[in-house]
């Protein structure tokens, strides 16, 4: 009791990093606040009634970490592939009445964004659209038809063909698709749930429906994502994500390669979109020419693929819970000795596994009426046939399970003495050691019947946790312990000196072995949008090498005093403002962007001192 009465105290002062641990959550808000109250005391309960003692025994030892301990009371899941296409054929229930199926593009994507809100209430992490073009051009063509049948009524006389009668048709259902997609990013960086204390964490695929309603839908899509928030500002969300498929969109002559185009034109702008590669042999595999068939991601990198229970397909289903490993502190307490390290990291993953099973327990016997909106609207496949009193596992057996990963890079450095970025063998070391997990955790989905795989952590905070309780136990150590945060699962360090495509080429392996997630940044400095061949170039190289899901990183700042869009550092360089609060600066973390920069720029000088350290 002590020990929570000291964090509600912690929480009451507004510097405290627990009001931070979600880019999407305005932490200091009254029901931000007692959202935290409420978390610390879930985790305080998890910890003493809920884990097992050897997985307690991992958690203090800085070995394993449990992802949204808070919500382990509650039995929630972590995320969702929702099949918009169904909910809005079929019409859905929120709760306090049905809601009708849509009769155009405008009223399909308010209520794709209610659904959102409703969904989130019903889970801890994100949930994504992953055909968003798909299951919105029908609706494209209810607006066309809508506006064809007015023209025809007010103005029939006034055409002089049928064909210019369609033509005016389609720039007024344009028009309308514009304005209903800026609605969209407007509602999904201004919604609520969760109390009112988070925006829900929103992605959507898209980029390989050929249709002229598809086509158009994404035209506009990334004209409203350009254009910006009121003030021009980047929107966070949602996370968009452009699927680039041979044939269809990655070459000159493909239907969609202008599309392509404008994906490159708008990240260069606004960060997004990314990028996804069907046609990675880990992809591509499931493909058979149908969109539910194309793998989809969450924005932060999750992936929900392969189906030991059922059809392989990312439509209505999710995983369950996740859970990372603190790969430098098994190489510190094996004191570099490979025999050790190899037998440790054994001994942790089955502990892992055993902990993500102890969970799937827990969650397995909650009740289909625990989660209203989840299950019985159909978000998970099956939800919706299951009685309010019934208990879910026939239907979340289909998840994932998933063990993630951080400090690779710094784990190598204990045990060869240099990372996977300047060395082969440390590079050969590193791939050993993430198919060991890949292997073990194939091994895990057969013996216990289950989709268990390793995910690539998609959790920088996470970094810096683990980092300062090694330092307190172990001393400072160069190139280890002696900054801020380890390196993320499998990247090479952002302070190392890399090319762009030497990088890409280093980190592809490892998007195979992750087959619950994974992601590559390459970072461009200055103004992208003055070079958009070059993101071309590197967004190609990307799926050259077999990148399963990248994303390049560049500045995107504006000034809120003057209107300045470009890079800023300390002042704006138009009107001199060098007031933190007046420079919207965004970035990204973990597959999406904050704008919350104070973190983010502790990060930074952190990696400018390494560099001025390793003089480089």
């Amino acid at each position: 009791m002590r020990e929570l009465i000291e964090t509600f105290e912690g929480i009451e002062q507004v510097s405290s990093e627990s009001l931070k641990e979600n880019a999407n959550v305005d932490g200091h808000s009254p029901l931000g606040k007692m959202n935290t109250f409420a978390s610390e005391v879930c985790k305080w309960y998890t910890d003493e009634f809920l884990l097992s003692e050897k997985v307690k025994e991992a958690l203090a030892d800085n070995i394993l970490y449990i992802h949204d301990k808070d919500f382990y009371p509650t039995g929630t899941t972590t995320c969702s592939q929702i099949p918009l296409d169904k909910l809005l054929k079929n019409g859905f229930y929120t709760g306090h009445g049905r809601i009708r199926p849509p009769k155009s593009i405008q009223t399909a994507l308010a209520l794709a964004a209610i659904i959102l809100q409703s969904n989130q209430n019903n889970q801890h992490g994100g949930q994504s659209f992953q055909k968003f073009d798909y299951d919105l051009a029908p609706y494209v063509r209810k607006s066309y038809e809508s506006h064809k049948l007015r023209l025809t009524e007010l103005y029939k006389e006034s055409f002089t063909s049928e064909k210019e009668l369609e033509q005016r048709a389609w720039e007024d259902t344009q028009e309308e698709t514009f304005q209903a997609c800026e609605a969209f990013i407007h509602n999904a960086n201004s919604m609520h749930s969760r109390g009112g204390g988070q925006v829900p964490f929103v992605s959507i695929n898209y980029g390989t429906d050929t249709s002229r309603e598809g086509r158009l839908l994404i035209q506009e899509l990334l004209k409203a994502t350009k254009k910006g928030l009121g003030n021009g500002e980047t929107p966070i969300f949602p996370i968009q994500i452009f699927k680039v498929k041979d044939g269809v969109n990655s070459q000159e002559g493909d239907p969609n390669y202008d599309l392509f185009i404008q994906a490159v034109t708008t990240t260069s702008r606004r960060l997004f979109p990314n990028f996804s590669f069907l046609d990675s042999p880990f992809n591509s595999q499931y493909d058979d020419g149908t969109p539910e068939s194309e793998v989809a991601y969450m924005g932060c990198r999750t992936r929900v693929m392969g189906n030991i229970h059922g059809d392989d397909t990312t439509v209505g289903r999710g995983n369950i819970s996740f859970s990372s490993l603190n790969l430098v502190r098994l190489a510190l307490i094996s004191k570099g000795d490979s025999e050790i390290f190899w037998r440790k990291l054994t001994q942790s993953f089955q502990l892992a596994i055993t902990q993500l099973l102890e969970r799937y327990e827990y969650q397995r016997k909650k009740k289909a009426a625990e989660f209203p909106f989840l299950f019985s609207q159909g978000i998970w496949t099956g939800g919706d046939t299951l009685h309010p009193d019934e208990e879910i596992e026939s239907v979340i057996k289909h998840g994932s399970l998933s063990v993630g990963f951080i400090g690779l890079a710094e784990a190598l450095v204990i045990l060869t003495d240099k990372h996977h970025g300047e060395s082969e063998e440390s590079w050969e070391l590193g791939k050993r050691i993430i198919q060991s997990m890949r292997d073990m955790a194939d091994e895990a989905t057969q013996t216990y019947k289950m989709n268990i795989g390793v995910i690539a952590t998609p959790a920088e905070g996470l970094s810096g946790k683990f980092v300062g309780a090694d330092r307190e136990k172990f001393g400072t150590i160069k190139g280890v312990t002696d900054k801020d945060f380890y390196t993320n699962s499998f990247h090479i360090p952002v302070y190392y000196p890399i090319s762009i495509y030497e990088k890409i080429r280093r980190e592809a392996p490892f998007h195979d072995m992750c087959n619950a997630g994974h992601i590559t940044y390459v970072e461009v400095d200055g103004n992208a949008s003055q070079n958009t061949e070059a993101l071309i170039q590197i967004i190609k190289q990307m799926k050259k090498e077999g990148i399963g899901y990248g994303s390049i990183n560049h500045p995107v700042d504006q000034c809120l005093t003057c209107g300045y869009q470009g890079v800023m550092h300390h002042q704006c360089p138009a009107c001199g403002e060098n007031d933190e609060n007046k420079l919207h600066k965004i970035r990204r973390i973990t597959g999406y962007l904050v704008g919350d920069m104070k973190r983010w720029n502790k990060a930074k000088r952190q990696e400018e001192a390494n560099r001025v350290k390793h003089g480089r």
